[in-house]
């Protein structure tokens, strides 16, 4: 499986379903899936079917931002971290089972009752580590855990990788979690990138007069609660944490770290193509507007701006993008500058083209990060 492969995922996604919604449920079976049929041992397998079970009775009912059953996603997250690992360990896929416990599965989501009933079953079968191996993964998934005190999205990624003394293995489920939050954004049948050809649309954009345009069969999508716009905010949230990783050196040559390292990289440029060629079929087909849209965007990175956060005064549709858009701590700001990113196409169609650039820079340079995300905060160098 290509991690970063959306088509995979969905597929993914779909045989998890289908297990979970069985009358008596396949925890067997999706086990196997989360391990891709490794082999471990017995008493381990014992550990992980008890805490599959427990996240199931816990999550309940409890549905994804686009529907889905929130369950899902820390066994999703799970199955990645496997796929990336030769031989699946039992505290790492722990560790990416529970990383939102602390946040997601409090007495206060869950309510008095049922949190004091499943709370202990949880306790009970973390018990079975020994002290050494339960105080380590406690001290992980406090690691991971955002407190509700707002503390900032850079902040907490700092924190998390400087602060905790097993900041690698916390990498990798920070890793695998976001690998799994940027692939989640879509509820399509198959990967709207499937049969295109991103690169090659852009080459005809800009050298061929004769060229139609980019168009697709499919018809526009339902209306989503994650538009495009809300979509870049996540690739931001991507951007933000690779840039962290690559300050501070966690897990760079770690084969797991760095594998889901490159991985998030690629997910997060496949999903701004989507979001680019989207723009171009439905709401802004003019080719003579999309080629100075290409232009502006191609002069831009090729400059080395998108290798810094930019001050939103300099003129440039980019400019400021990062510090003033998507970093803001007022979130009811944030959600304004990001409406009406959304209804600035051509800016739009900009921010999508730098996030491809951003990726590809992660992807080819191993010292590339993006100049002024620090854990302090979003400003110009």
């Amino acid at each position: 499986m290509k991690l970063y492969d959306l088509n995979e995922f969905l597929r993914l996604s779909a045989v998890l379903n289908y297990q979970l919604a069985a009358e008596e449920i396949g925890r067997e079976n999706i086990l196997n899936i989360i391990l891709n049929y490794h082999r471990i041992p017995e008493q381990h397998r014992k550990i992980l079917l008890e805490i599959l079970a427990y996240l199931q009775a816990a999550y309940g009912v409890k549905k994804r931002r686009l529907g889905p059953a929130a369950v899902l996603h820390p066994i999703r997250a799970a199955a990645i971290l496997a796929r990336a690992a030769d031989s699946p360990c039992l505290l790492d896929l722990l560790t990416v089972l529970l990383h939102d416990k602390l946040e997601d599965l409090t007495e206060k989501s869950m309510g008095e009752l049922d949190f004091q009933r499943l709370d202990p079953i949880c306790q009970a079968s973390l018990d079975k580590l020994g002290p050494d191996d339960s105080a380590l993964l406690a001290d992980r998934l406090q690691s991971l855990t955002r407190p509700d005190n707002g503390e900032t999205y850079n902040h907490y990624v700092g924190r998390m990788l400087t602060d905790s003394p097993h900041s690698l293995e916390v990498v990798r489920a920070k890793l695998a979690d976001r690998l799994d939050n940027t692939l989640d954004m879509r509820i399509d049948i198959q990967d709207p990138l499937e049969g295109a050809n991103f690169f090659q649309e852009l080459f005809q954009s800009l050298f061929l007069k004769n060229y139609a345009g980019y168009h697709t069969y499919l018809d526009h999508p339902h209306r989503s609660p994650l538009n495009g716009v809300k979509r870049l905010y996540q690739l931001f949230k991507n951007t933000v944490l690779m840039s962290l990783i690559r300050q501070t050196k966690v897990g760079l040559d770690d084969k797991i770290a760095s594998g889901l390292f490159k991985a998030l990289a690629s997910a997060t440029m496949r999903e701004a193509e989507r979001i680019v060629l989207h723009v171009f079929a439905y709401h802004y087909p003019d080719l003579v507007r999309q080629r100075e849209c290409i232009l502006s965007a191609m002069e831009y990175c090729y400059a080395g701006h998108i290798s810094e956060v930019t001050a939103p005064t300099l003129g440039h549709p980019l400019d400021g993008l990062f510090q003033k858009t998507f970093s803001l701590l007022d979130s009811a700001d944030r959600d304004l500058n990001m409406a009406q990113l959304y209804a600035d196409k051509p800016r739009m169609i900009q921010a999508g083209l730098a996030f491809v650039a951003i990726c590809m820079g992660f992807l080819n340079d191993p010292d590339f990060y993006v100049h002024g995300v620090t854990a302090d905060g979003i400003r110009p160098e």
